[in-house]
């Protein structure tokens, strides 16, 4: 997906999880932070980031946060984004398990509590499809217990675990049921589940996808122009 012009700055601080504090230059200005997680290896005082500049007067905080730099990586940590690079793969056929399902819906409501991010279908009159939640991946931790990996979640994620169960049933009722993981970053080798931070979303995860629940993960492509996904990531199993 291609991005809007981004404006570099230079990390202050980050604060009430939505807000954070640049220095662009001469002068130091409030943005938006579009991500609930803990931004682990993200959020360091003097990091270089980039923000985008919405056309919209009313906005209170005009510019948000999209990147930011860890060790010469770019990696995006705006969690609206992944969708929009996940609908751009459907369309171009770039991911090779998802091919068969051509025709796609966005914002799926598969019951009154839950929506998934997409369903797609094999033909445009089918009656069970694929059911696929996406998740914004970014967390990497060197010393962490999968070095190497692109790990999630990376904090508690209560509606992440429903959102497993729910696929779950789903499959129990003749649906096909995917996770798809979009990493937002190049420097990783595989994808894990973050069980330390989090051991019920682990423990939903390996109950699924033991009963049937496919796991994708791609690692992105990331520029100051366009992120893209780039390469399928094997899943680590603990």
């Amino acid at each position: 997906m291609n991005l809007p012009p981004l404006i570099e700055g230079r990390l202050l601080k980050r604060y009430k999880r939505f807000l954070a504090d640049i220095q662009f230059g001469s002068y130091a200005e409030t943005v938006h932070c579009p991500n609930p997680g803990a931004m682990t290896g993200l959020s360091e005082p003097g990091t270089r980031v980039w923000c985008s500049i919405s056309q919209n007067p009313k906005r209170k905080y005009r510019k948000t946060l999209e990147m930011a730099e860890v060790k010469g990586c770019l990696v995006g940590i705006h969690t609206g984004r992944p969708n929009a690079i996940a609908m751009e793969a459907f369309e171009k056929g770039l991911i090779p398990a998802l091919r068969a399902w051509p025709f796609i819906r966005q914002e799926y409501s598969w019951n009154k509590e839950t929506r998934f991010d997409f369903r797609l279908d094999q033909n445009p009159v089918g009656k069970r499809g694929m059911l696929i939640e996406v998740k914004n991946v970014h967390l990497v931790r060197p010393q962490g217990p999968h070095p190497g990996a692109a790990e999630f979640p990376d904090s508690i994620t209560s509606r992440g675990t429903k959102h497993l169960h729910e696929l779950g049933k789903a499959l129990k009722k003749g649906w096909e049921a995917s996770m798809l993981y979009i990493v937002q970053r190049e420097d990783v080798d595989r994808f894990a589940v973050a069980s330390d931070i989090d051991p019920l979303y682990a423990e939903a995860f390996h109950e699924v996808t033991g009963m049937g629940v496919r796991v994708l993960a791609w690692s992105c492509r990331v520029t100051l122009e366009k992120i893209e996904i780039q390469r399928e990531l094997p899943v680590e199993v603990d």
